[in-house]
């Protein structure tokens, strides 16, 4: 690492800890002898989402918060529960080391974890995420949902 004040390319850590999602490297330069901050993340690649016109757009994060948010307006669903969603499935990705997730998928396990949370967000979101075209589609899904039995996938 170069020091800012001299452009020495040889400075020493002094003391290094994981702070924010980060390393933070506290460095001093041999040659001036001043002290300075580092910090190291690791580099993820992009997620993208491959959409249903098949165009791609980076993940977004606070887009998916949005819509889960819309589910469950109104509802004894905590912030946190919309935020675990959202986190489980960008960690997903990343452990997956995956760089692009379809719209259906995530559709798909949003879906799957809010019917087991909240049957009225299951439908809102189901609602919006899912290509109904006709009213006995969506009267299925919600007879499928009061049986119990698992939702059949959309075709």
């Amino acid at each position: 690492m170069r020091c800012p004040y001299c452009g020495c390319d040889d400075t020493k850590v002094i003391d290094s800890r994981y702070a924010d999602d980060r390393q933070r490297r506290r460095r001093c330069c041999p040659v001036c002898g001043k002290r300075f901050t580092t910090y190291e993340v690791v580099e993820r690649p992009e997620l993208l989402v491959n959409k249903k016109d098949n165009t791609y757009e980076p993940f977004d994060r606070n887009k998916l918060i949005k819509g889960l948010s819309f589910a469950v307006k109104k509802r004894p669903v905590q912030g946190s529960v919309i935020i675990a969603i959202a986190d489980e499935i960008e960690n997903m990705c990343l452990a997956q080391n995956r760089d692009q997730i379809s719209t259906a998928q995530i559709s798909d396990i949003v879906l799957s974890r809010l019917r087991d949370i909240d049957e009225v967000a299951y439908v809102r979101f189901a609602s919006v995420n899912k290509d109904f075209d006709n009213v006995e589609r969506f009267l299925e899904l919600i007879s499928e949902l009061r049986k119990g039995d698992s939702v059949p996938d959309e075709d």
